[in-house]
Parts: structure tokens; sequence; C-alpha cells
């Protein structure tokens, strides 16, 4: 499926911060078989409060300029946790999850980190699915949150020195022109 379409911006401001929270709020809906998704203003705190973490960031998914999906991550020195993911239900399969599972690998890259892990809702087999797909690998790990059993997932990405990133910046590639002799 091509996710070229789907943008992905940085931002922790008002706006996306209320965007997360009702991509977030009609997702939980949806997953839980709820009538109607709560208010905005129910799950605005939890993501503020995430944000406020040294480390943290929002990063919003748009398609053809509605925002669809949201990450929300905090880096640190060893590791890179992934604390919200969430699509807006009239995205799902549309491949904003795996775009956006993309989007933390390469934040962690860039930060240097190559230990990535998150908490999901043991029984949201869909979310599993989609971590799973992306190399995520289950633990033995479990907690109960806000009465509901979640499960730690991790996943481990090579992490490039600079020197490693310029020694392979000067091989040729196939797509280079390499002179004879």
């Amino acid at each position: 499926m091509d996710t070229s379409a789907i943008k992905i911006v940085r931002d922790g401001g008002v706006e996306s911060q209320r965007a997360a929270a009702s991509i977030w709020a009609r997702a939980t809906a949806e997953r839980d078989n709820l009538l109607a998704p709560a208010p905005v203003e129910e799950k605005l705190p939890g993501i503020q409060h995430r944000l406020s973490t040294a480390g943290s960031s929002l990063h919003v998914a748009h398609l053809r300029g509605e925002a669809v999906g949201f990450v929300l991550v905090v880096t640190g020195e060893a590791v890179l946790e992934l604390v919200y993911l969430a699509v807006a239900p009239e995205a799902w399969g549309a491949g904003v999850g795996r775009r956006l599972l993309t989007h933390v690998d390469d934040l962690a890259r860039l930060a240097g980190v190559g230990s990535l892990e998150l908490w999901v809702i043991d029984d949201n087999e869909r979310a599993v699915q989609v971590y799973e797909r992306s190399g995520w690998m289950p633990t033995e790990d479990l907690k109960i949150s806000a009465g509901r059993l979640e499960r730690r997932l991790v996943k481990s990405l090579t992490v490039l020195t600079l020197g490693e990133m310029l020694q392979i910046q000067q091989l040729p590639s196939s797509h280079d022109e390499v002179a004879d002799g």
C-alpha cells in the first residue's frame, strides 16, 4: 500500500494536542465498541501530561489535509518509549499505523537509540498484529492499567555511529558509476 500521501508533522501545539485527543477518543470508542466517543476534554489531559515528560514529542499524521493518526513518544538516552499510537477509525486499513511506526523507527535512529518499547492492551488483537508486523516482539512483562491487562512489546534497531554512516556514504552503490581500471 502506498503511504506516500501520509505526511507526519512534529507539533506539540494545542491544535495538534486536541486533534490527537479526538483521534484517541474515536479510536478507543471503536476498539471498545462504545456507542459514542468520550469528549476531547476527557482525553486531552492524558496527552498533555505525557507531553510534559522530558524527551516527549507529538507527531501527527495527515492525509489529504486531515489529521488521521498520531504517535506520542518519549526519547531517553537508551530507550524510546512509544506512549500513544492511534489512528482515526475512518483511516483504519490505509497504512497510517504502519507509516507512524516507520516514523518512530526513524526517530529512534536519529536519536541514536536502538531499543524501543511500548505497552499494549493484551487482547487488542488489531494493534498487536500491527506492531508484530512492524517487528515488535511481545515480552512476558504484564501489568494492569485502567483495569485492563497490558503487555510490554520491544523492538531493537541497529543504530549506526556517525563514522559508520560516513563510511556507507562513501561506498559505491549499484546506481553509481564505477570507473574501470
